[in-house]
């Protein structure tokens, strides 16, 4: 057995134990992503051996929240992909204003600037005060950076401009304040916004939503997960409902097809749950 396939051996050991130990099931994620954060989480630790850290997932506690984290990937920002929240403004806003309460879902929220963000359009769009938006990671680490709503001050001249790109009705430091050295979100935003741990591989349908936004968090999946995954979104959406997965996911050649969805924006992958199953939805495309 050469050295790589006794590596993948302990991998697929590694990730049988945390799923039995922890819930978390990784088995579905693309192997080259879990095997290269095995690798750096085992550098940072100075771990020679995957299989080594079985044990210490099994009898460590701080090293299984360690372990789970090196699975959850944090890289956000505040409108992130400016484009997409013009979209959404242009195409979605107007349709969830005809609604009297409107419920949204992030999907792997990381550390939560995309539910702040969506907060931030909802209020400049009269949506807010009739809103709730449901923030969920598997991470609780993530979640608890996310519900204290606090970022670097290094980070507010990238959040600016994205902001500014996207449409904006104000400047984005109405909506946070300074403090030392970093900002924190306004409380009005915060308590608009409910994080919860979920984990899209294996728990069930979160609720019956107007808008979800799940912006290529299945990059790291493998199709079978990724079929998964876009069955438990789509039972989780209203008919009419909106889905967007961000410019590196699609419908296309999944399990749902595009049969039942309205194209809303091909570039940034937002879709429309038809209405109708026959597709003649007003405004199909």
């Amino acid at each position: 057995m050469t050295q790589a396939e006794l590596e993948a051996v302990e991998i697929e050991l590694v990730l049988e134990a945390l799923c039995r130990r922890s819930g978390y099931d990784f088995r579905s994620y693309a192997r080259a992503s879990v095997t290269r954060r095995l690798r750096q989480l085992m550098e940072q630790k100075g771990i020679d051996h995957a299989s080594a850290l079985i044990p210490k997932l099994l009898h460590e506690p701080v090293f299984l929240h360690e372990l789970l984290a090196a699975f959850s990937v944090t890289v956000s920002a505040m409108f992130r992909d400016p484009d997409f929240w013009c979209s959404l403004r242009e195409n979605v806003i107007p349709l969830l204003q005809t609604y009297p309460h409107v419920r949204a879902w992030v999907a792997g929220c990381a550390c939560g600037e995309e539910a702040y963000s969506l907060a931030i359009l909802f209020k400049e769009e009269g949506l807010l005060a009739k809103s709730t938006i449901y923030a969920t990671d598997i991470s609780d680490r993530n979640l608890a950076a996310a519900k204290a709503g606090i970022y670097p001050l290094r980070h507010v001249r990238e959040y600016s401009q994205n902001y500014q790109k996207s449409g904006p009705q104000d400047t984005f430091s109405s909506y946070s304040h300074a403090s030392h050295d970093h900002i924190i979100m306004n409380r009005d935003l915060k308590k608009r916004i409910t994080f919860a741990n979920h984990n899209l591989a294996a728990d069930q349908v979160f609720a019956e939503m107007h808008l979800i936004l799940c912006r290529n968090v299945m990059i790291y999946f493998n199709q079978d997960l990724k079929n998964q995954v876009l069955g438990l979104l789509s039972n989780s959406l209203i008919r009419g409902g909106f889905l967007c997965l961000g410019t590196k996911e699609s419908l296309l050649f999944s399990i749902l097809g595009p049969g039942g969805w309205n194209e809303i924006d091909s570039r940034n992958k937002i879709y429309r749950k038809r209405i109708r199953d026959n597709g003649d939805d007003e405004g199909a495309l």
